[in-house]
């Protein structure tokens, strides 16, 4: 065997020739991947130079949606209801910060509040898109907004900016109308998903906000108009670093919503409800409009939109007066003797003679015993409904059954929901013997005779709400027409439908004109209402019907609720319209658990005042009600809260913490960039040391 390593060849031209294959190899191999490379160079910088010049622009740029202003909402008269104000912020982006916990420390010092909403903070800053920043806290006063500029440098992804905030001018007013705006949550994105809709992109802005309640809720779209966009450069971190002034879009507000509403009558509505609960609705018994519409107490709508502090919230949920339930859609109760009237009418249509008398001597017999409140001797109709005879309309009743009551009931609108643009209405329940076949209570589905008499006036089963109670009676007022009512005036410019078209009331009209006379004796001498409907206001004269329902069965005790407590006495009731020879308005007030009608009468003002704005004292037309804003305040739920709060800085004192600061009012917004300055000196020269994070608490 040879020793030379195999590597040598002993031909000198076969070792030249291997050498010059693997040059050719190679050499090809590379020419092949330069000619490669330069085709894929020449079409990218040629064919494909536009498309990726384009994917470049876009990686370098970034469109933001801005939310649109949120379209007003107003009276007939063009006061605001619900609008927009300018109000300074605080947000954190939390890509930019360096420790989220110890910026949210840092922020703690200067903004006290935000320690409490700590977790909710978080939990938002985390779902939030990179980039995107969130609102911890609206409504910062001037010194609040001025702290956090001052500290800037010292809060890294931290910044305070202004916006438009909704506002709700006459705060309790009219929150269960109006409703209330607050940010999207999952439950909101789920429901639209559910129906079809996509959801639009601005609305997983965390600063934006959406309707919740009423009119913000039923009209949201409308009120939302369209969102707009800045295009901004960002660095390769996803940071704004410029503006694309060319390339941004301007948002598109949203439209202008005008309700049937008159603020003077809603405000002194609410006003003259005091400490009591209950719902007032006052309508234009000509063509529907709803000029007042009121639950009592009420809640502060401003107070949800930035998110309210869950113990204010708690309070008002455990109130027993109820102030977040909206008490003239959702709230039903026996009528009472205000349903006397569609029992007279229900017999009319059957051929009953007004004119018969029918004798009272203080109680009705049908298996037992039903009480009158009086031994009224022989009455007709116009009497009966004058001194609230029970026996007159027991006895009527009992003649024709439950069945023609009820389909009368119908026709003059109880037992109905009307669309007048904002959901929530409860339809109540007027009995029938279908109803009762449907609804056994003991095992028969038999409508006995005994329910008859008490359905006849106006308790029982039978349940109604306020606004069906206006209807019934803007319909017995008109004496014609099926009056429907109407709360959307107007959107974006464009008038709804007035309702001039309504349909022939299937009554005569003289048989109305009994129930009429009858009413207006009401609040003459000697009738139920006469000594505290006599409230001075000159010409206007007025006809009603009074109404007391049980709340529950006393049995031999006192109907009077003296020593009983509130959730136990009965409920007043009162409709009534004006004036009496020319009928304009109804209204119809229901006092939850008002005792025996203490100051009930004074609704009726509601309707003379809106016909005649001079009477009376103390009233001026077009009054912004700067008084009654402050008389909203201090009713009883307000009061509680206040307790609540009360107890709750006790406590924090007791621990040794330190209060958070009384929310002062915004400066002039005009002075706002030359003032800002000058409060970050005037900071300065206070001596204000550099912030620290605060230590961590004892364990």
């Amino acid at each position: 065997m040879s020793s030379e390593p195999s590597i040598f060849f002993a031909d000198p031209n076969e070792r030249q020739g291997s050498f010059l294959r693997r040059t050719l190899v190679f050499g090809g191999v590379s020419a092949l991947g330069v000619t490669a490379l330069v085709g894929r160079l020449g079409q990218l910088q040629v064919v494909q130079a536009q498309e990726y010049a384009t994917l470049a622009s876009n990686n370098q740029f970034n469109f933001r949606l801005a939310p649109p202003p949120r379209g007003v909402i107003k009276d007939r008269n063009g006061v605001v209801f619900a609008g927009n104000r300018p109000s300074f912020r605080v947000l954190v982006v939390r890509d930019e910060t360096k420790d989220l916990d110890q910026t949210l420390d840092l922020l703690g010092q200067l903004l006290p509040d935000t320690v409490d909403r700590r977790r909710a903070i978080i939990r938002d800053v985390n779902a939030a898109p990179r980039f995107s920043p969130v609102p911890v806290k609206s409504d910062l006063t001037w010194e609040e907004f001025a702290k956090v500029n001052l500290y800037a440098n010292e809060l890294p992804g931290v910044m305070a900016d202004m916006n438009d905030a909704r506002y709700y001018p006459f705060g309790g007013s009219f929150a269960h109308v109006i409703g209330y705006v607050a940010k999207v949550t999952d439950r909101d994105v789920k429901t639209m998903r559910e129906k079809g809709e996509e959801p639009p992109a601005i609305l997983f802005n965390p600063a934006f906000r959406i309707g919740k309640l009423g009119v913000e809720k039923a009209l949201d779209t409308e009120l939302r108009g369209e969102a707009g966009g800045n295009r901004v450069e960002v660095d390769a971190r996803g940071r704004v670093v410029a503006e694309d002034v060319g390339g941004s879009r301007p948002a598109v507000p949203g439209k202008e919503v005008v309700l049937t509403l008159d603020a003077d009558v809603q405000n002194r509505a609410l006003e003259v409800f005091g400490e009591e609960a209950g719902s007032c609705v006052v309508m234009d018994v000509r063509n529907g409009d709803i000029l007042a519409m009121v639950s009592a107490p009420s809640f502060d709508p401003n107070l949800f939109v930035g998110g309210v502090p869950s113990h204010i919230y708690r309070a008002l949920a455990d109130y027993e007066r109820r102030p977040l339930l909206d008490k003239a859609l959702t709230g039903t109760f026996a009528p009472g003797s205000t349903f006397k009237p569609v029992v007279g009418l229900a017999a009319m249509k059957r051929g009953a003679n007004p004119d018969r008398r029918i004798v009272c001597n203080g109680a009705y017999y049908l298996g037992r015993r039903f009480a009158c409140l009086g031994r009224h001797g022989a009455l007709d109709m116009r009497g009966a409904i004058k001194n609230s005879c029970n026996v007159y309309f027991m006895t009527l009743a009992v003649e024709m059954g439950p069945d023609a009551i009820a389909e009368t009931a119908r026709e003059m609108g109880l037992g109905q929901i009307f669309d007048i643009g904002i959901p929530g209405q409860k339809r109540g329940l007027v009995p029938d013997r279908q109803w009762r076949r449907d609804n056994p209570v003991r095992g028969d589905g038999k409508w006995y005779p005994g329910e008859t008499p008490s359905y006849g006036i106006g308790q029982g089963a039978l349940n109604v709400n306020a606004l069906q109670l206006a209807v019934y009676t803007a319909r017995l007022a008109n004496g014609r027409k099926a009056v429907t009512p109407r709360l959307i005036k107007s959107v974006g410019g464009v008038e709804q439908a007035p309702g001039a078209d309504f349909a022939d009331l299937p009554y005569d009209p003289e048989a109305l004109k009994v129930l009429r006379d009858g009413m207006e004796a009401v609040t003459d001498i000697g009738g139920t209402g006469f000594r505290n409907s006599q409230l001075g206001l000159g010409p206007v004269r007025m006809a009603g019907k009074t109404g007391t329902a049980q709340a529950q069965n006393y049995g031999a005790g006192s109907r009077k609720g003296a020593g009983r407590p509130w959730a136990q006495k009965d409920h007043n009731l009162f409709i009534a319209y004006a004036p009496t020879d020319n009928p304009r308005y109804a209204v119809s007030v229901i006092v939850q658990h008002g005792g025996m009608g203490r100051h009930l009468f004074h609704f009726v003002e509601l309707v003379a005042r809106q016909e005649h704005r001079a009477a009376g004292p103390g009233w001026q037309a077009g009054q912004q009600g700067a008084d009654v804003a402050h008389a909203l305040r201090i009713e009883p739920v307000a009061r509680f809260v206040q307790d609540q709060e009360a107890r709750l800085a006790q406590h924090r004192v007791g621990q040794g913490q330190a209060l958070a600061p009384v929310k002062a009012s915004h400066d002039d917004i005009a002075v706002l960039h030359v003032g800002r300055l000058a409060a970050e000196i005037a900071l300065r020269l206070r001596g204000l040391a550099p912030l620290e994070p605060a230590a961590p608490a004892a364990p």
